[in-house]
């Protein structure tokens, strides 16, 4: 058995506890953790996350992110400038590009808030392409009010349980966050 059918696994699992109402949003928050290297063997799996979340009973809104900052760049009026002096960029130094997460954020407010219930599971895939461009924290803490069901994250990164650490890609500093984790179990 692989880690992504260990993490499905889990996944299910995680689905056979009932929901319970009245959680604060950041208990609502799922963060599914894998190996980076699994990316490509995950996104083969998304149809399997999907169903094990229907066969539970619940509905599934799924959102991938991939291609966010490419759409997101080639609607600025300003994109040629950007590409010759990218510190033009705001928060270009600062591992986030303010404009872009508060764009970002609002599109999947919107996004989730039409199409979302108490019994949906709204997934983000594709976190890793925001590496460098957008915090997934900042973006998690930015949209976590509008999942009324619960939020899935698919992480690709590390989680050290000892101080509920996160670090995307294994690259950035972690950051400390209370979501739930889901790993691929032995």
């Amino acid at each position: 058995m692989n880690k992504i059918d260990k993490l499905l696994n889990a996944y299910k699992e995680h689905l056979s506890v009932p929901w319970q109402d009245g959680l604060a949003s950041i208990q609502r928050v799922i963060f599914a953790v894998y190996d980076k290297a699994d990316e490509l063997r995950l996104r083969a799996s998304i149809t399997e996350f999907e169903l094990a979340t229907n066969q539970a009973a619940h509905d599934w809104l799924f959102i991938d992110v991939t291609h966010s900052f490419p759409e997101w760049m080639a609607a600025q009026e300003y994109r040629d400038a950007y590409f010759d002096c990218p510190e033009d960029l705001a928060g270009y130094h600062t591992g986030e590009i303010t404009e872009f997460v508060h764009d970002f954020i609002q599109q999947l407010k919107h996004r989730i808030l039409s199409s979302n219930g108490r019994n949906t599971v709204v997934v983000l895939s594709g976190v890793g392409s925001l590496f460098g461009l957008a915090r997934v924290s900042t973006v998690v803490e930015g949209i976590k009010e509008s999942v009324t069901g619960r939020l899935l994250v698919f992480f690709p990164g590390e989680y050290h349980a000892e101080n509920h650490t996160y670090r995307l890609l294994d690259a950035r500093d972690g950051w400390n966050y209370l979501a739930v984790p889901l790993l691929a179990k032995e």
